[in-house]
């Protein structure tokens, strides 16, 4: 006999073998029946597993969080078998689950042809007799001899390229007819998926290198009721209404090209293949929100203490040899620039120079902390099959601090750059926070334990006078220091990674920082690296589709549009234009041959916040008719009021720093 210990701290006692499904009976046989894995030791297994004396053991349902990403797993399982059921000669590679706005998972084949939407029709078909066959998902450890020859003779290349990568015990899981090579775990059979859907296919290469065989990638979703899933559908339905390259041509923000061939988008406009993949051009309208997030940033930042600094876009490569990039980052590294006899690098972060820049002298303790911030461009080589819009680019402008301070006012520090960074979030219009601690690796780490310990309940409590809660990522940290990240969540619910509280026992060392001690020696200060919006192209991004275009009229690149209805209000609208752009105020005119129902339709399109409509009675009085983009009236006004109007309206968010 054996016995195991349940999460409410009760134990039970069962038959020598048994698995956590039989745990799960021995409880209640509605808890067996509403079963989907276990959780043995922390470490989630199927239902199959044996369990052992003193194990702590938790059945988990379709409640707990973890059994999400098992169901979605499963299916795609059940959507390869489904394809090879189809396609015979198809060639399976890996089918993982991803929470990247789609929230579902994806497999990719090699295959003759790519697919249509009518074979993703076909494949739920199929997949749906799988799921009826209610075949067991069964696990089975072999010899890496005995899976390399299965997988020889079923002729499938990536599954024999993924075994040679893998380490450790080797699984393969099978439903029906169907191997896989996978760690699981996985549902007790296909019948318990209820509700999937596949949502669409494209290009994939291999590992998401260019270089390698470009596969036929399926995505999808699943849930445990459909009605979650319509909601996820009506979803996915906003979602692309709100996609940023949608929007960013429609309401002419910017243009990025991601193709290596030259490509003209349905509506007619170019992607600028000459420039290169992955490097962005800011267009008038695009460019006037990036010069008011830079401004409203820039004065927070003096207001919170900074020194606002510029480093070049290339540095020498002895530079990146000392801080260890060449050593573990030369592969997102662009290739060496040879001028006079020497090797240039182009900046993949801007760390080092920031570092430079604190070595120019000599600091004592009473001068620290420093803050040195910086809205430096930065470039880095990312796989083309990796590049999306605004969201991952090679070229960049990263909003980097380095806060520098000594060991005895590393927690107020951390305290103070945790409330910066959620004070100019929430002036973006982000509410809502996820945040993730990261510790101190198992193995490989750099600094005393001491150190870490300390750091580690330090951001802790930076975190907790925010009041919030944390996930923890134990052993997640970077060799050289914990941190903090900061997701925010937008207004369908996505989450997206935007800030990071880094702390770098490594860096100083490596430059030789020092500071001059109460005592009079040197001692090495501390180094947080913090990035605030990530970096303006991705925050960009995310703001866009946020805000579905519509932003509010502090950030909005045109507040308000001057509307005339007459040949006769052209002086006036001049007159009025001037005023409102003295006044720092971001206006257009509208004076076409147009009748004023068009000039409002074209104004709304451009989401513009307000319309001045100016008709022979304005001219007469001097005054504007003053309306909301959403057809709210706000009565006829002087001009000299509607200026004073309109600033109150788009005024930046006061920030209490």
């Amino acid at each position: 006999m054996i016995s195991v210990r349940l999460p409410d701290g009760s134990e039970r006692t069962l038959d020598e073998g048994a698995s956590a499904y039989d745990l799960a009976r021995s409880i209640a046989e509605g808890l067996a029946r509403r079963a989907i894995a276990a959780k043995v030791n922390g470490r989630v297994v199927d239902l199959s597993r044996s369990l052992a004396d003193q194990d702590e053991v938790q059945i988990l349902t379709e409640t707990d969080e973890e059994s999400l990403e098992i169901l979605r797993h499963s299916t795609a399982h059940i959507l390869a078998s489904a394809v090879k059921r189809l396609w015979q000669d198809a060639k399976i590679s890996i089918g993982p689950v991803v929470n990247d706005g789609v929230n579902g998972f994806y497999y990719d084949f090699e295959m003759e042809e790519p697919f249509t939407p009518d074979d993703l029709e076909a494949i739920e078909k199929v997949m749906q007799d799988v799921i009826d066959e209610k075949s067991p998902f069964l696990r089975e450890v072999v010899s890496r001899q005995e899976a390399h020859h299965r997988f020889a003779e079923q002729e499938e290349p990536y599954k024999l390229e993924l075994l040679d990568a893998a380490e450790g015990e080797i699984t393969i899981y099978h439903h029906g007819e169907f191997d896989d090579l996978c760690r699981g775990p996985h549902l007790p059979h296909t019948g318990v998926v209820k509700s999937f859907k596949l949502l669409s296919h494209a290009g994939a290469y291999w590992r998401g290198d260019s270089d390698n065989q470009m596969l036929q990638r399926i995505y999808g979703t699943a849930f445990f009721h459909k009605k979650q899933l319509r909601a996820h559908l009506n979803r996915l339905e906003e979602a692309k209404k709100r996609d940023h390259r949608k929007l960013g041509r429609e309401l002419g923000l910017f243009t990025v090209s991601e193709r290596g061939d030259v490509h003209r988008e349905d509506d007619g406009s170019v992607l600028h293949e000459e420039i290169g993949q992955g490097l962005v051009l800011w267009l008038p309208r695009g460019g006037c929100v990036r010069e008011v997030i830079e401004s409203f940033w820039r004065k927070a930042h003096r207001r919170g203490g900074y020194e606002l600094v510029y480093s070049p876009h290339v540095a020498k490569s002895d530079l990146w040899r000392i801080s260890g990039h060449l050593d573990f980052y030369s592969e997102s590294m662009y290739s060496p620039i040879g001028v006079d006899d020497e090797q240039y690098l182009l900046k993949p972060m801007n760390c080092p120079f920031h570092v430079m820049m604190y070595k120019h002298r000599q600091w004592s303790y009473r001068e620290l902390p420093l803050r040195l911030a910086e809205l430096g461009t930065v470039y880095r080589y990312e796989l083309a099959g990796a590049l999306h819009g605004l969201m991952r680019v090679r070229g960049f402008t990263q909003d980097d601090a380095h806060l520098i301070c000594t060991r005895e006012t590393l927690g107020e520090e951390l305290v103070g750059v945790l409330d910066f960074v959620l004070a100019i979030l929430k002036a973006f219009g982000f509410e809502d926070f996820e945040i993730n601690l990261s510790t101190r690796p198992d193995e490989k780490y750099v600094g005393d334990v001491e150190l870490w310990d300390e750091a580690e309940e330090l951001l802790r409590q930076a975190i907790a006078s925010q009041g919030l809660d944390y996930v923890l990522d134990a052993g997640g940290g970077a060799f050289y220091g914990p941190k903090i990240d900061v997701k925010i969540k937008d207004a369908l619910n996505r989450t997206w990674q935007c800030s990071t509280v880094q702390l770098d026992f490594n860096l100083p060392e490596r430059f030789g920082m020092s500071y001059i001690d109460p005592e009079g020696g040197k001692s090495a200060p501390i180094l947080i690296h913090r990035a605030l919006l990530g970096s303006l192209e991705r925050f960009f991004g995310v703001l866009i589709e946020h805000y579905a275009g519509d932003f509010p009229p502090w950030l909005a690149p045109e507040q308000a549009r001057i509307l005339t209805i007459s040949e006769r209000a052209e002086d006036f609208a001049r007159e009025v234009d001037a005023a409102f752009r003295n006044a720092d105020l971001r206006v257009s005119m509208d004076l076409r041959n147009e009748s004023l129902g068009r000039k409002i339709r074209d104004a709304r399109l451009l989401r513009i916040p307000y319309l001045l409509v100016i008709g022979d009675q304005e001219v007469e009085s001097r005054s504007l008719a003053v309306r909301s983009r959403q057809g709210e009236q706000f009565g006829v006004q002087t001009l000299e009021q509607a200026v004073a109007w309109l600033e109150t309206k788009t005024a930046a968010p006061h920030l209490d720093l």
